[in-house]
C-alpha cells in the first residue's frame, strides 16, 4: 500500500512538473522528441528510486538533474557530432560531484523561464496554427495524441503526424528553447495568446461535429492562461486573455439544454453561471486595466464579457456600454467578425434597424461569404422587425453553412418559428 501511495505521489509530481521538465530539457538538447523521451525515462527512474529513498524536497529539481545527467550519458554513448560532443564534454569536465547538490537546489529557480521557453517554442509562428495548437496541448498541457484527436475531431494518425512534423520543423529551424527578449518577445507573445484563445474557442463553440462545446479544450486553455499569468505577472494582455477565458467559461454549464441544444445568452439560466470563475475573471480584468491594458484587444473583449457577467438577468444587460466597447474594439482589432459582432450589439442597444444598417457593409466582406453567424444575425434582426419570411430564408442559409450539428438544429428551429 505504501508503494502504491508513493507511486501515486510520483505520478502527481510528474504531471505537475512534466511541462517544465520538457522545457528545460528541450533547451538543453535542442530536440523536443529527445526531451520527451528523457522526461519519460526519468519518470521510470523516479518510480524505481523514490519508493526506496522517499520523495525529494525539490522533486522538480531532482527530475531535471537526473534527466540532464541521462542526456549527458546519451551524448557520450551515441557519439554525437564532434562539436556537440565537445560542448557537452566541456560542461562535464567543469562539473564535479560536489556541484550536483547545488544544481539540484538551484534548478527550480529558472524553471519558470524553461516552461515559458517551451510555450513560446510550441507557439512559434514558423508552425501552422493547427500545428501550434496540437503541439501546445501535447507538450505544455500534457494531453495524449488520442485526447487531442478527440478534442479536434481528427484521427489519431492525423494529429500524430501533425505533431511529428511540428517537432521536425522546430528542430530543423535550430530554435533555442528560450524566452525571447525585447521586441521579439512582444511579437511572439501575440502568437502564444492567439493559440491559447484558439484552443479555448474550439472548446467553447465547436466548429464541427455533434457537440456544441468541448469542455476539455476550455479547461486546458484556462490552465494555460493561468500558467502564463503566473510566469508573466506584469503583462496586461496576458491578464486580459485570462479574464476573457474565465468569464466566458463561467457560462459553459448554461450554454446547452439537457438535449445538447444551444441556449442563447439572453435565455440562459444565470444561476448556473459559475460565480467563482466570474470573480476570478473580473479580478484578472482589473489587473490588466491596472497595468495599462484597458484598450488591449483581449481586455476589451473581457470587458464585453464582463457586461454580461455583471447582469443577474438578461434585461439588466448594459447593451449601450457593449456597443460602445465594440466601437473601441473595432479600431484596435479591425476585422469583419468584430464588425459583425458590433452590428449585433448595436441592434440590441438601438434596435434591429440599427443592426441592419451596420450589417449592410459587413455583408460585402468576401471573408464572411460562408460564415454562418452572418446570415444568423441578419435573420434575427429581420425577425425582430417582423419581416418573417426574409428572416426564415436567412436562418435556413445559416443552417446550410453550419458544420456543427447542434448549431444547425438551433438555426432550423428558428427558421420554423418564422412560420408562426
Amino acid at each position: 500500500m505504501a508503494d502504491t501511495d508513493t507511486h501515486r505521489a510520483i505520478e502527481t509530481v510528474f504531471r505537475i512538473e512534466r511541462a517544465r521538465l520538457i522545457g528545460g530539457l528541450a533547451r538543453f538538447v535542442r530536440d523536443v522528441d529527445r526531451a520527451e523521451e528523457l522526461a519519460q525515462d526519468t519518470l521510470v527512474t523516479a518510480l524505481a528510486e523514490w519508493p526506496r529513498t522517499g520523495v525529494p524536497d525539490n522533486p522538480g529539481a531532482w527530475l531535471m538533474a537526473a534527466a540532464k545527467r541521462r542526456a549527458i550519458d546519451g551524448f557520450r554513448h551515441e557519439r554525437m557530432r564532434a562539436a556537440k560532443h565537445a560542448e557537452i564534454g566541456r560542461a562535464i569536465e567543469t562539473e564535479t560531484s560536489a556541484d550536483v547538490e547545488a544544481i539540484e537546489a538551484a534548478l527550480d529557480d529558472d524553471l519558470g523561464d524553461e516552461l515559458l521557453g517551451l510555450v513560446f517554442a510550441a507557439c512559434h509562428p514558423v508552425l501552422s496554427r493547427e500545428a501550434r495548437a496540437a503541439l501546445t496541448l501535447r507538450l505544455v498541457a500534457g494531453l495524449t495524441t488520442d485526447e487531442i484527436a478527440r478534442a479536434f475531431l481528427a484521427s489519431g494518425a492525423t494529429i500524430a503526424q501533425r505533431i511529428v512534423r511540428a517537432k521536425r520543423t522546430l528542430r530543423d529551424a535550430g530554435l533555442a528553447f528560450e524566452v525571447p527578449r525585447g521586441a521579439d518577445r512582444a511579437a511572439r507573445l501575440a502568437s502564444v495568446l492567439e493559440i491559447v484563445y484558439l484552443i479555448f474557442n474550439e472548446g467553447y463553440a465547436a466548429t464541427a461535429g455533434d457537440d456544441l462545446i468541448r469542455p476539455t479544450l476550455c479547461f486546458e486553455a484556462m490552465r494555460l492562461g493561468r500558467i502564463l499569468a503566473g510566469l508573466m505577472p506584469d503583462d496586461p494582455e496576458v491578464f486580459g486573455l485570462l479574464a476573457l477565458i474565465e468569464i466566458q467559461a463561467s457560462r459553459l454549464a448554461a450554454r446547452t439544454a439537457p438535449d445538447g441544444s444551444l441556449v442563447p445568452i439572453t435565455e440562459q439560466d444565470r444561476t448556473r453561471w459559475d460565480r467563482l470563475l466570474i470573480r476570478r475573471g473580473l479580478a484578472a480584468l482589473a489587473r490588466s486595466e491596472a497595468l495599462g491594458g484597458a484598450d488591449g484587444p483581449y481586455a476589451l473583449q473581457a470587458a464585453l464579457a464582463a457586461c454580461h457577467a455583471r447582469a443577474r438577468h438578461a434585461d439588466e444587460t448594459d447593451w449601450r456600454r457593449i456597443a460602445s466597447l465594440y466601437d473601441r474594439l473595432v479600431t484596435v482589432m479591425p476585422s469583419p467578425v468584430v464588425e459583425l459582432n458590433r452590428a449585433v450589439a448595436h441592434s440590441m442597444a438601438f434596435g434591429p434597424d440599427a443592426g441592419l444598417e451596420l450589417l449592410a457593409a459587413v455583408e460585402r466582406e468576401p471573408a464572411l461569404a460562408r460564415y454562418a453567424p452572418l446570415p444568423a444575425a441578419k435573420g434575427d434582426f429581420l425577425f425582430r422587425t417582423g419581416r418573417l419570411m426574409e428572416a426564415k430564408a436567412e436562418f435556413e442559409k445559416a443552417a446550410a453553412l453550419s458544420r456543427n450539428a447542434r448549431e444547425k438544429a438551433f438555426l432550423l428551429q428558428r427558421a420554423a418559428a418564422c412560420d408562426g
